[in-house]
């Protein structure tokens, strides 16, 4: 089941998994497998440098090859809550790959979001919600990116279940 929406400054990502509450908080917080599914179809993460801890920084750098060039997208963030098996949040700013605020062009601020993922136990199964606040409400591009992400994610779960 997927249901994908936004609101007015938030893109919202549901999606119910086939896997238990505690593998899917693993997704998220060991850099072994956010390596493995994180960002938009095409993108690779070479690095995942997470302190999870509430305090804890996260450096996560996503990286494309184009024709021409290795595209680097890099974000910094902080642990901002931690209800283990149940709620994470952190928040996300464009930076260098030392982990400085980046300010993007036309802006006159660092760009400053908040990503929360919310998971409920479903019997075995986990209904999940990612809510990344502080985008436009018109940012397709974010929440066309977390759509493909989450799908990352369902195609990884399905390599690690199928093992078993």
């Amino acid at each position: 089941m997927t249901d994908s929406t936004t609101s007015k400054d938030a893109v919202v990502i549901e999606r119910t998994f086939d896997a238990p509450t505690d593998l899917i908080w693993q997704m998220w917080t060991k850099p072994e497998h956010l390596k493995n599914w994180y960002g938009p179809q095409g993108f690779s993460i070479p690095i995942a440098e997470m302190d999870v801890r509430v305090g804890g920084k996260r450096l996560i750098c996503m990286e494309m090859k184009t024709p021409d060039r290795i595209m680097k997208i890099w974000t910094t963030g902080e642990f901002t809550e931690l209800t283990p098996h149940t709620r994470l949040a952190y928040t996300d700013s464009p930076s260098d790959e030392h982990g400085n605020l980046v300010i993007m062009d036309g802006d006159e601020s660092p760009l400053i979001t908040v990503v929360t993922v919310v998971l409920e136990d479903l019997d075995g199964r986990t209904k999940m919600v990612t809510t990344h606040a502080g985008l436009p409400a018109n940012d397709q591009g974010a929440s066309e990116g977390w759509k493909q992400a989450v799908t990352k994610l369902a195609d990884y779960l399905e390599t690690l279940t199928s093992n078993d």
